[in-house]
C-alpha cells in the first residue's frame, strides 16, 4: 500500500510549518506543502508546490491526486488589524476555502481538516461547548466579519460532507502559541507579542495595550498537532466539529507576569487603555474531542512558555 498524500495549505505559516515538521516524520505519509509568497524552509520529507489559493486553477493543480487536505492557510494578523481593517480577514479567507472545499469534492479527496477558531463565541465565565454558539446570539462586534466568515465556512464543510466521499473535521481551536509563531509586534497575536515585549525589553518597562483584564485560552502548538494526527487516524464519520483548547483562560496581565517571572527579568508593566483591545473572556470545553478521539492537552502554560522561550532564544536575535 502506497503512502497517503497529505496537502498542507499554508505550510510556511505558524500552524502549517509545525504540521509539516511533525507529519514528515510519519513513514506512511507523503507531505506536500503549499507555498505562496513566503520563504521555504528546509524540512526532510516535505515536497513543495507554489500556488495562490485564491486562484481556481492553482487550487485544482494542488488538490489533484491528494488523499488528505489540511487547510491551515488564512489571512490573519493581530488585534490592530482586526479592529482597524477587519475586511482583510473576510474576502480572501472566504474565497480560498470555497475553492478548496469544491476541489476536494470534485477530486474525491478522502479527508479535509479545516482550522476554524473560537471568535464566534460570546464572552463567558465558564468553558464553552460547541453547541454554546447560537446563530441568534450576539457576537463580539470586533469579530463580526471574521466570526461569521468562519461559521459560513464551517457550514460549507458540513454541506460538502453530505454530498460525496470526503470527510470533514472542523477544528475550533483556541489561541495557539509556540515555535514558529509570529513574534513581530505588527502581526503577532497576544502570546507572541507579549513574549517579544518581555525578551526584547531593554529599559525595564513594557507597555500593554488595554487594561490586561481580557482572558484567553492558550494552547501549545504540539497539542493541536497531536489532535490533527488523531483525527486523521480515527475519524470515521462524514463530519465532525470540535473545540480544541486548553480548557481554562488566563488574563493578559497574568500571562505577561508569568512570562516575566520565567524570563528572570525585572520588568514593570504599564497599561495603555487608548490602544486597540478586545475585552472578552473565552475558554473552551474540549470534552467532545476527548470522548471521540481520546485527546486532551498535555502542555501546561508554564511549560509552554519555557518551551517557546527556549526556541525563541535559539532562533530570533535578542538585543
Amino acid at each position: 500500500m502506497g503512502k497517503k498524500k497529505v496537502l498542507v495549505c499554508g505550510a510556511t505559516g505558524f500552524i502549517g510549518r509545525n504540521l509539516c515538521e511533525q507529519l514528515a516524520k510519519n513513514d506512511t505519509l507523503e507531505v506536500i506543502g503549499v507555498n505562496h509568497d513566503r520563504s521555504l524552509f528546509d524540512c526532510a520529507g516535505v515536497k513543495w508546490i507554489q500556488a495562490d489559493l485564491t486562484q481556481k486553477n492553482d487550487v485544482e493543480r494542488c488538490v489533484r491526486g491528494i488523499d488528505i487536505i489540511i487547510q491551515a492557510a488564512a489571512s490573519s494578523s493581530g488585534v490592530k488589524d482586526i479592529i482597524n481593517r477587519p475586511y482583510i480577514h473576510v474576502t480572501d479567507n472566504a474565497l480560498m476555502n470555497s475553492l478548496i472545499f469544491r476541489a476536494a469534492h470534485d477530486h474525491q479527496v478522502s479527508h479535509v481538516l479545516f482550522f476554524s477558531c473560537s471568535v464566534m463565541y460570546s464572552s463567558s465565565s465558564i468553558p464553552l461547548k460547541e453547541n454554546d454558539f447560537k446563530a441568534d446570539k450576539e457576537m463580539n462586534a470586533s469579530y463580526f466579519g471574521i466570526g461569521w466568515t468562519k461559521v459560513y465556512l464551517e457550514k460549507m464543510c458540513e454541506f460538502f460532507s453530505g454530498l460525496g466521499v470526503t470527510r470533514y473535521t472542523v477544528i475550533r481551536h483556541s489561541n495557539v502559541y509556540g515555535p514558529h509563531d509570529k513574534f513581530d509586534l505588527e502581526r503577532s497575536h497576544v502570546f507572541g507579542a507579549s513574549l517579544t515585549k518581555v525578551l526584547h525589553c531593554t529599559n525595564g518597562q513594557i507597555l500593554v495595550w488595554g487594561d490586561g483584564k481580557e482572558e484567553r485560552d492558550l494552547l501549545y502548538i504540539s497539542d493541536l498537532i497531536n489532535f490533527v494526527q488523531l483525527a486523521i487516524n480515527k475519524q470515521d464519520i462524514p463530519f465532525c466539529l470540535l473545540n480544541i483548547g486548553y480548557g481554562s483562560s488566563v488574563s493578559i496581565s497574568d500571562l505577561i507576569k508569568k512570562i516575566i517571572t520565567i524570563s528572570g527579568k525585572n520588568i514593570k508593566i504599564e497599561y495603555d487603555i487608548s490602544k486597540p483591545t478586545i475585552s472578552t473572556r473565552i475558554a473552551l470545553n474540549s470534552q467532545k474531542a476527548k470522548q471521540l478521539f481520546g485527546w486532551e492537552p498535555k502542555v501546561d502554560l508554564e511549560n509552554g512558555i519555557r518551551k517557546t522561550m527556549d526556541w525563541h532564544k535559539s532562533n530570533i536575535p535578542i538585543p
